[in-house]
């Protein structure tokens, strides 16, 4: 069974086109880890006053976007978009998960 997950990450000012750019190239074994893993229907949104971005996805499984962080790849991508975004101490990004409050299929 599927389930749904939101969280919102922080763009730091100025980079809006940067992170545009580096996720338009998404590297293929990224994606291909991502679906792997059950990860799918993934949006990353902008919101242009805050910088705010917020993410949503569909996982079947265990694990979500969020909880791979012992993959060498992800690590990679981290380190990679880690000048871009707010990270925490090994790099990941600052990640707060959004509670569903509502849902209408």
């Amino acid at each position: 069974m599927k389930r749904r997950e939101a969280f919102k990450m922080f763009l730091k000012p100025g980079f809006e086109d940067e992170y545009q750019r580096r996720h338009a190239a998404l590297w293929p074994e990224m994606k291909e880890l991502l679906k792997e893993t059950g990860v799918s229907n993934y949006s990353i949104y902008w919101d242009k006053d805050t910088n705010i971005l917020f993410a949503y996805q569909e996982v079947e499984g265990d694990a979500g976007s969020q909880d791979l962080g012992d993959n060498p790849v992800v690590k990679k991508w981290w380190d990679y978009m880690a000048d871009i975004m707010e990270v925490n101490p090994d790099n990941s990004p600052v990640s707060i998960p959004l509670d569903e409050r509502f849902h209408m299929d």
